[in-house]
């Protein structure tokens, strides 16, 4: 079974190459690999169910080779192009909306203004324990 087949039979957030996988929601699972090693995917192949900017710029700081996701953000997007990171996705999106459905998902907001890696990732570990 590859990937993109695991996502959406098995339930999974995300699931990589290397045999991790997820249910938990959001960036939680990518931020608590890069919190045990920031390299942790690494040349490795990812389909996580919904990507934003704050999900893309992990996965680049992380070295992904490459991601499949069914809702992709334009921003998460132009991450990808810039990094050099092939992707694929069944929809396009402005942005990733909240969970309440009215307005920008709060990571997505986080790193709205924020063009380096790294300081996307220290201020994505700030907002998460700030929640």
């Amino acid at each position: 079974m590859n990937l993109k087949e695991l996502l959406k039979d098995k339930g999974y957030s995300i699931v990589a190459s290397n045999g991790y996988c997820s249910f938990d929601n959001g960036i939680k699972p990518v931020i608590s690999k890069l919190d045990e090693d920031l390299h942790y995917f690494e040349g490795l192949s990812v389909a996580d169910k919904l990507i934003g900017k704050a999900s893309a710029m992990l996965l680049c700081l992380s070295g992904v080779k490459e991601v499949y996701t069914p809702v992709l953000s334009e921003a998460g997007k132009a991450i990808f192009e810039k990094y050099g990171v092939a992707y694929e996705y069944d929809e396009l999106t402005d942005f990733i909306v909240n969970r309440k459905g009215d307005g920008m998902c709060p990571m997505e907001l986080t790193v709205k203004d924020i063009d380096d890696l790294n300081e996307a990732y220290e201020a994505l570990k700030r907002k998460l324990a700030s929640l």
